[in-house]
C-alpha cells in the first residue's frame, strides 16, 4: 500500500508546483491583477487542500481495512486449523489405538469441545454477515436469561486447576426474563465470557454476574487479564479491530466478537461500557 501513497504525494507536489509557475507568470505578465491572482490562487489551494486531505483519509481507511482484513484472514485460519488438527490427532489415536472405554470418552469429550469451538467461530462469521448485510431480522421472544447465561458459564467452564479452583466464578440471579432475539443475546454472552478467558492467564478468575437494579438488568463480565489501554477503548467494537499484528499476537480471536456484541446490544435498546478492573483486567458492563 506504500505505492499508491508515494504517487498520491508526488501528485499533490507536481500540482502545487505547477501552481506556483503559473502564478508567478501571470504575475510577471499581468503585475496590475496582483491581487487578483494571489485570491483565484488561495481560492485553488483551499479546494485542493480539501480535496487532498479527503482523498488521503479515503486511502488511509482503505489501508487500514485491507490490514485489518489480511489480520482477519490470518486469525480465521489459525482459528479453523488448530482444533481441527486437534480432533484429527484425536481420531486417529481412537482408531489406531485399543483405548480403555474411559480414555476413549475422554478424546471423545475434548473432540466434542474443539467442534463446538468451531461452531462458534462459524456462527460469529455468518451473524457478521449477516448484520453487516442488514439481512437479519432479530426476531424477539420473551425468554429467561438467568438459564441463558447459566448454559454459556456451564459450557465454558474449566475445572481442571490447581486447588479445583474455577475458572468462572458465576453470580446469576435466578428467573430474570426479558424479550429479545435468544441467539444474538447468546452469542454476546459467549463472546464476552470468551473474551475474558482469552485475554486473562490459564486459570484466572472471571467473574460474572446478572442482576436486576433500579428497573434494569445488569450483566457484568470481569477479568484480570492484561487490561485494555485508553486509546483502545473506543475502537474495541470496531469489525476486524484487535490490538497490534496477527503476526505478533499470542491470543487467539478474529475481531469479530465485540464487533457482534455492539451490534446485537444496539438492536436491543441496550448499552455496553468497557472499564477497568482493579487492581488488573477489565470490566464489561451490559444493561439492559
Amino acid at each position: 500500500m506504500k505505492r499508491p501513497f508515494v504517487i498520491f504525494y508526488a501528485t499533490i507536489i507536481y500540482a502545487l508546483a505547477q501552481l506556483v509557475w503559473w502564478g508567478y507568470m501571470l504575475i510577471s505578465l499581468q503585475p496590475n491583477h496582483l491581487g487578483m491572482i494571489l485570491g483565484e490562487a488561495s481560492m485553488f489551494v483551499l479546494v485542493f487542500a480539501l480535496g487532498a486531505w479527503s482523498l488521503h483519509k479515503s486511502v488511509n481507511k482503505e489501508r487500514r481495512l485491507h490490514e485489518q482484513k489480511r489480520n482477519f484472514l490470518l486469525s480465521v485460519t489459525h482459528e479453523l486449523k488448530s482444533p481441527l488438527a486437534s480432533i484429527k490427532l484425536y481420531l486417529q489415536t481412537i482408531g489406531k489405538r485399543d483405548l480403555e472405554k474411559k480414555q476413549m470418552m475422554n478424546f471423545i469429550d475434548k473432540c466434542l469441545l474443539d467442534i463446538e469451538r468451531l461452531d462458534d467461530l462459524v456462527e460469529n462469521m455468518l451473524l457478521a454477515s449477516k448484520i453487516e448485510n442488514q439481512s437479519y431480522t432479530f426476531p424477539k421472544e420473551n425468554f429467561n436469561l438467568s438459564a441463558l447465561v447459566d448454559s454459556v458459564v456451564n459450557r465454558l467452564q474449566i475445572n481442571k486447576c490447581d486447588f479445583n479452583q474455577q475458572l468462572i466464578n458465576a453470580e446469576i440471579e435466578p428467573k430474570i426474563e426479558i424479550t429479545g432475539d435468544k441467539f444474538a443475546l447468546s452469542s454476546v454472552v459467549t463472546n464476552l465470557v470468551e473474551n475474558a478467558i482469552k485475554y486473562s492467564k490459564p486459570c484466572e478468575e472471571v467473574a460474572v454476574k446478572l442482576f436486576r437494579k433500579d428497573g434494569n438488568v445488569h450483566l457484568q463480565v470481569a477479568d484480570r487479564g492484561i487490561g485494555i489501554a485508553d486509546t483502545e477503548k473506543g475502537r474495541i467494537f470496531d469489525r476486524f479491530y484487535r490490538v497490534g499484528s496477527e503476526d505478533t499476537r499470542n491470543t487467539k480471536g478474529t475481531g469479530l466478537g465485540l464487533y457482534i456484541v455492539k451490534q446485537v446490544l444496539d438492536k436491543h435498546e441496550a448499552s455496553i461500557h468497557v472499564r477497568d478492573n482493579k487492581p488488573a483486567g477489565s470490566v464489561f458492563e451490559v444493561v439492559f
